[in-house]
């Protein structure tokens, strides 16, 4: 489900209260509360003014990007919802200056024909002015076909912004007002962008959405103001399968519906790529988005000759992004701006809040780095082997607590994010798939338990991670140098005694780099009750571990993740500790 509480003193006043916060970042604006329209207060009068605005819930858009270099006026309508003709007259009459006044809206009706409707009464009353207002529509989605289209045409979505930038750019050089209205036409015919979400967005102060995706599914296609999209995948696919059914639908000239740009797939094509955050994305996550972008266009064959990424026109706060491409101009496009203009118009400074850090410049290669050293890159011990009495018998058990860590991923990370940051169940489960995969690839095999247990360590160290990860790789790297010692660097097969001795002086390597002492709420608390039971067998130190990992419900947090959380909370919660419950999982299943 979409989420629905939100952090505001009243729906009614939301609006008014960002644009007044806005101001608050931007002291180059000023604000009218009665018709929400930002504007700038030190307006060069002698050049073209910009206006464009819509509903809001899109922010930064439109009034982020109100300030030198880019836009005059953003004029602000209530969440989704276009602003009136009177509220577009009041922004007109605001920027009116001796050069002319460019209107940019996205191909949505409502905003269409509020903007419009002002526009000409504007040209209506100021007879003398009536050429000096002009107006461009900007659809730059490629979900909807031509044929669903029809005579409505593309809806706009995040491309706008890049004709914001490029237009603002220009009237900021003093370009007359023909000059740029045509290289804005020109921007806004050559984008194309499609959105993916996770999940719809919800508008503060209405009743919750009707209908919601299923936690294995996104939608691609998706509108801006909660329109569904065309198709919805699941389960969800990774990026490497996502971007590249994304791009289909921006570059395909085989497609008849959505065929909207001329690229030739020569080789030669050469974009400016916008990777938009839709509200909800991590920024992890969109950095993410960025390199399957740039490595997928890099395999077509399309060169990139600017890649900006951020939060540029949003949904409210929708997890989702949209992916937008400028096609440049060519060389022998004699009736095109060129591309070097175009190029030098998005890279000008703009002093807008909205307006990402970008490189003035196409992306580079980057170099790659020299890869993390595997379990079976590891050096194996030198000294004398000590095996496992069954090697077979050994590797099975180990299989056993990886699976058994597996599946309950999902019990220890809702553990987790009660009682500590949310993580624990994905590290363990990390852990696992690396100690199974180097089983498969026979890299563990029993027969050398030092090199075996050196090579968890390993394991643990890179493909867990973190506190936990370092715990345990601290205390299987102390279990190998036990068991070297306990069998005096002789050849030996592993015993119960070894193992007992090994233990021991694991867990008191461990000591001398955590200061966690049972009972603390912590992994440790199962541990020592199995390392102090295992003098009496395993199974009796493993019945100690799952009690001390059970007791933990009961225990105020001293050390470890649980120290940080409200005491009330674990103890109205009754949840172990999502470490301690690892160490009970992998020694029931060993």
């Amino acid at each position: 489900m979409a989420l629905q509480k939100h952090l505001l003193n009243d729906a009614d006043t939301l609006v008014v209260d960002s644009l007044t916060g806005l101001c608050a970042v931007n002291n180059q604006l000023t604000f009218d509360p009665p018709n929400k329209v930002v504007y700038r207060s030190n307006l060069d009068r002698s050049k073209v003014a910009l206006i464009c605005g819509g509903g809001s819930g899109h922010e930064p858009s439109h009034a982020g990007f109100v300030g030198e270099g880019m836009l005059s006026a953003a004029v602000c309508g209530n969440v989704f919802a276009s602003p009136t003709p009177t509220q577009v007259r009041r922004g007109i009459d605001l920027v009116e200056n001796d050069a002319g006044t460019l209107i940019l809206v996205k191909n949505y009706t409502g905003d269409i024909l509020n903007f419009g409707l002002a526009a000409e009464q504007y040209a209506a009353e100021q007879a003398g002015k009536s050429d000096k207002v002009k107006f461009i529509v900007v659809g730059d989605d490629v979900a909807v076909g031509r044929t669903q289209g029809g005579m409505v045409g593309r809806r706009g979505l995040a491309g706008v912004v890049l004709v914001y930038k490029i237009a603002g750019a220009l009237a900021a050089q003093g370009a007359s007002l023909d000059e740029v209205f045509n290289v804005a036409q020109w921007v806004a015919g050559r984008i194309g962008t499609i959105g993916v979400g996770l999940e719809h967005c919800h508008v503060p102060g209405t009743a919750a959405p009707a209908s919601s995706l299923s936690p294995t599914e996104i939608e691609i296609g998706l509108g801006i103001h909660n329109e569904s999209g065309n198709k919805r995948l699941s389960p969800i696919p990774p990026l490497s399968e996502l971007i590249p059914l994304l791009l289909d639908y921006i570059t395909l000239t085989t497609d008849a519906e959505r065929g909207f740009l001329p690229f030739k797939h020569d080789g030669k094509d050469e974009v400016v790529v916008l990777v938009n955050n839709l509200g909800g994305m991590s920024e992890l996550e969109i950095g993410g988005v960025v390199r399957a972008t740039r490595e997928e266009l890099s395999q077509r064959q399309i060169g990139v000759s600017r890649m900006l990424a951020g939060t540029f026109m949003t949904s409210l706060n929708m997890p989702g992004f949209s992916l937008s491409l400028v096609l440049l101009p060519r060389a022998d496009d004699t009736a095109a701006p060129k591309q070097s203009n175009i190029l030098s118009l998005l890279d000008a400074p703009a002093q807008t809040p909205g307006w990402k850090w970008t490189a003035a410049a196409p992306p580079i290669t980057p170099t790659p780095l020299a890869p993390v050293a595997t379990a079976s890159a590891v050096k194996r011990a030198s000294g004398a082997q000590v095996a496992a009495p069954d090697p077979a018998a050994f590797l099975d058990a180990l299989q056993r607590a990886c699976k058994a860590l597996v599946a309950a991923e999902s019990e220890i990370t809702r553990m987790d994010t009660i009682a500590g940051d949310g993580d624990c169940g994905l590290t363990l489960k990390a852990g696992a798939q690396g100690v199974m995969k180097e089983i498969d690839a026979q890299n563990i095999t029993g027969k050398d338990l030092v090199g075996d247990i050196v090579a968890i360590a390993k394991i643990a160290q890179n493909d867990m991670g973190g506190t936990s990860g370092a715990l345990y790789s601290i205390f299987f790297s102390a279990l190998a140098q036990g068991l070297q010692a306990a069998a005096g660097g002789k050849p030996a097969t592993a015993s119960p005694e070894l193992w007992g001795e090994a233990l021991v002086a694991a867990r008191t390597k461990l000591y001398t780099y955590t200061r966690a002492r049972p009972p603390s709420r912590t992994l440790v608390d199962p541990l020592a009750a199995f390392v102090d039971a295992y003098s009496g067998g395993l199974a009796g130190a493993v019945k100690a571990a799952t009690a001390a990992a059970e007791h933990t419900r009961d225990v105020d947090a001293k050390a470890g993740r649980s120290a940080y959380v409200d005491a009330e909370v674990l103890s109205r919660e009754k949840v172990p500790d999502p470490g301690a419950w690892g160490v009970k999982t992998i020694l029931e299943a060993l």
